[in-house]
């Protein structure tokens, strides 16, 4: 049972570094070697670099993220969450579902993101 409090508390980090990290603070996050498919059917990332590179999007925005549902068995998390993202002059919302894996040091091994475009919405304005 400790392990998935420490795997429960890898997906807050990881919530609080995509809300208000660096990209770099959010792959710090990924072991090594780790994989993100973000949509599921994108090309996956691989490694930490390439999933640096993904998240680079946010530096430049401001954005805050909101836990809504987490499940966790053994080495895998899925969580439900809400994240805005404020553009300047949009306002993007989206609810994704997160499927995460974990090693031993509870650092994500890989993470498949459950959304399309469809589930976007888009507000012009603050």
């Amino acid at each position: 049972m400790a392990y998935e409090d420490d795997v429960r508390a890898a997906v807050a980090t990881y919530l609080d570094a995509v809300a208000s990290g660096t990209s770099a603070d959010i792959a710090a996050l990924y072991a090594d070697d780790a994989t993100l498919e973000d949509p599921v059917g994108s090309e996956p990332k691989v490694g930490r670099d390439a999933i640096e590179k993904f998240y680079s999007a946010l530096d430049a925005v401001t954005r805050r993220t909101e836990l809504l549902a987490v499940k966790v068995a053994g080495t895998t998390a899925a969580f439900h969450f809400r994240v805005v993202t404020e553009t300047g002059d949009q306002t993007i919302t989206v609810e994704p579902i997160d499927v995460m894996t974990f090693d031993e040091q509870a650092r994500i091994t890989s993470m498949r993101a459950v959304w399309s475009p469809a589930d976007l919405t888009v507000t012009d304005g603050k």
